[in-house]
């Protein structure tokens, strides 16, 4: 039976395999508060011991927003706490949701319903797959605040789209569109509003066509890789094929493939 289970800041909802998480202050624009990202964590935990989930399908309530960022009313009561109440309470914790996000060993899909901005951004950039509504936006505002993307922003996003592309969003501020996010390699793909979340769910269900074990060495094959050497980053791979031997994954895969009709 479908599970739906309530919090002040998110919502998680299981349809069988896949686990929809919803960030839930539309009010706010799902600005990243710290409760709602301590709840995010909540639901990634539960998600991560659950075998019977999956996969994540990550979006915003309401028409208008994924996330607009960071909670800046929130980071402006930090401040009166001095810096290392500041690194603990906003850094640390934006960077943990988006090094748990990156790392997770279940696929994770970003269905952007709308603006990202900020700290929405980086959570897009973390997330290893992404769909953006037609209407969605992006954003790296930060400057226009004086800082630079705390949540990992300056290091993720130069990896997905490139140093220059990066730059230009990073130090001018200005939005992007979907298309031109889809353009760069920000989002994967782009559709109409109403036909995101089922566009999510049909991307979660190819990838749940393999098998469970399959999904996380590919996921963590490539999360650990990319920041590597190519012969380190080799190593990993060849540690995560070395681990799947002799598992019924491959055998059974191998024999499907060697028994399959011939053309």
């Amino acid at each position: 039976m479908p599970t739906t289970l309530h919090t002040d800041s998110a919502l998680i909802d299981t349809q069988g395999p896949i686990a929809t998480i919803t960030l839930n202050r539309p009010d706010k624009l799902n600005a990243l508060n710290a409760q709602l990202i301590d709840r995010l964590q909540q639901h990634l935990d539960r998600v991560e011991a659950d075998d019977a989930i999956r996969a994540v399908i990550l979006t915003g309530a309401g028409e208008r927003a994924f996330s607009a960022g960071a909670d800046i009313a929130e980071l402006g009561d930090r401040l009166d706490g001095g810096v290392e109440r500041v690194m603990r309470d906003f850094v640390r914790r934006g960077q943990g949701l988006t090094r748990r996000i990156e790392a997770f060993p279940k696929p994770i899909i970003a269905a952007v319903n709308g603006l990202a901005f900020g700290g929405g951004c980086e959570v897009t950039e973390a997330c290893p797959l992404a769909i953006a509504a037609d209407h969605a936006r992006f954003a790296k505002p930060e400057i226009r605040l004086g800082f630079a993307p705390p949540f990992g922003g300056s290091q993720r996003l130069p990896r997905l789209i490139g140093r220059k592309r990066a730059l230009k969003m990073i130090l001018t501020g200005e939005a992007i569109d979907a298309e031109e996010a889809r353009r760069i390699g920000l989002v994967n793909d782009v559709a109409p509003a109403g036909e995101l979340l089922p566009a999510a769910v049909a991307l979660a269900e190819r990838i749940m066509a393999h098998t469970p074990r399959a999904v996380a060495a590919c996921l963590a094959s490539v999360t650990r890789g990319i920041n590597l050497s190519i012969d380190e980053g080799l190593a990993v791979e060849a540690g995560h094929f070395e681990r799947m031997l002799g598992t019924s994954d491959v055998e059974l895969g191998v024999r499907r493939f060697l028994e399959r009709p011939r053309q």
